[in-house]
């Protein structure tokens, strides 16, 4: 399992912004799909976005669609996700995950390496 790291979440009022940052150690990410996803307290995970491996294909769950982007930067082993016009429903842990396969990393199931990164927003 390739192990990833969480970061940037915070406190944020409704309408703002934050970018979530993951990192991979000690392997490389640039032949795996990633994806994040997000987790309040006694929920299922939610699918957040994906992404392929070269970063062409892009995929969104309808809640966030035209408020995230995610993208990657393979020499940085890095994903990102950026969030903008932040709700209070937006509120979760967020985590990053990667497979091989797209399909698999959009329905992904397994565990999260990571601690997650925690985003609230103040309504």
């Amino acid at each position: 399992q390739v192990q990833l790291v969480e970061s940037g979440g915070g406190l944020v009022q409704a309408g703002g912004s934050l970018r979530l940052s993951c990192a991979a150690s000690g392997r490389t990410l640039s032949r795996y799909h990633l994806g994040w996803f997000r987790q309040t307290p006694g929920k299922e995970r939610d699918f957040v976005a994906a992404i392929s491996w070269s970063g062409v294909t892009t995929d969104y769950a309808d809640s966030v669609k035209g408020r995230f982007t995610i993208s990657r930067d393979n020499a940085k082993n890095t994903v990102y996700l950026q969030m903008n016009s932040l709700k209070f429903e937006d509120t979760a842990v967020y985590y990053c995950a990667a497979d091989r396969s797209y399909s698999a990393i959009r329905s992904y199931t397994g565990d999260f390496s990571g601690q997650g990164t925690q985003v609230t927003v103040s309504s």
